[in-house]
């Protein structure tokens, strides 16, 4: 197992586990169960993806694509006003 990438938080962490699935890439997120203790831990390096080591490249070049996305132009609403009206 390799560990390939540190994620913000937990919710990062699970999107990315199930992008890597989608991929056909097994990924163990570490440190999930610390995540709860924050309040008594440092908060930095808690959370960890971690791969088998004949897929650590192809999911960090994944994770690396995922974090380069911009956007689709056109993807924007018409009438942006900064406001969620529900």
């Amino acid at each position: 197992m390799k560990r390939i990438y540190e994620p913000r938080d937990l919710m990062e962490g699970e999107m990315l586990k199930g992008m890597l699935a989608g991929e056909g890439i097994q990924a163990h997120l570490m440190g999930s169960h610390l995540v709860g203790a924050v309040g008594e831990l440092p908060a930095c390096g808690l959370l960890a993806m971690c791969v088998d080591d004949g897929d650590a490249e192809r999911a960090r070049q994944l994770i690396a694509e995922y974090n380069g996305a911009q956007p689709l132009p056109g993807d924007e609403p018409d009438n942006f006003q900064d406001v969620l009206l529900c």
